[in-house]
């Protein structure tokens, strides 16, 4: 009976929305960032509070070069008041990313620099103090890069959908 499947693994996405029709997975699949864009554009979200950041996103793989979405997760970040985007070299269809859905995490590279550390030194020439992901592998790869690289103090890594939690206006709990 499940009609609407949103995942927020562009992997998963990619699975469900690609390769389970041809066994009768016959559903809408939307991609958590692009169920926010949605929201956001029905003002169903509302984004009342400023969100001071400078970020940069990093487009996965699954979702951008395979599944050619790279403007929900951007106009969402675009909606959030006093937050400056900064594109990073090879973004969009032509990101840097792994290219296997987060699968580098599970094995040793072969090159002399991981992916993971090169794109945050990618992130780190925007000057941004935020690396925005749409993916939980990447949030886990970028997250390490930026552990490699020593600097965890100036910059953090969050899900697309935390900024524009920040960005929600506060609602008294009472």
């Amino acid at each position: 009976g499940v009609q609407n499947v949103v995942p927020r693994c562009p992997h998963c996405f990619n699975t469900l929305a690609n390769e389970y029709p041809a066994f009768g997975g016959e559903y809408q699949v939307m991609h958590h960032t692009q169920l926010i864009d949605q929201l956001i554009a029905d003002e169903r979200i509302h984004l009342d509070e400023d969100v001071m950041r400078k970020v940069t996103f990093h487009d996965p793989c699954f979702l951008s070069r395979w599944n050619d979405e790279t403007e929900a997760p951007r106009r969402s970040l675009a909606a959030l008041k006093r937050l400056q985007v900064v594109e990073m070299k090879e973004h969009g269809k032509k990101s840097f990313c792994c290219g296997a859905g987060g699968a580098q995490m599970w094995q040793e590279e072969q090159n002399e620099t991981r992916v993971n550390v090169e794109r945050v030194g990618h992130a780190l020439e925007t000057g941004a103090d935020t690396i925005a992901v749409g993916c939980p592998f990447c949030m886990t790869m970028i997250s390490d890069g930026v552990k490699a690289k020593d600097v965890e103090e100036k910059v953090q890594v969050v899900d697309v959908a935390e900024l524009v939690l920040a960005g929600m206006k506060k609602r008294d709990e009472a």
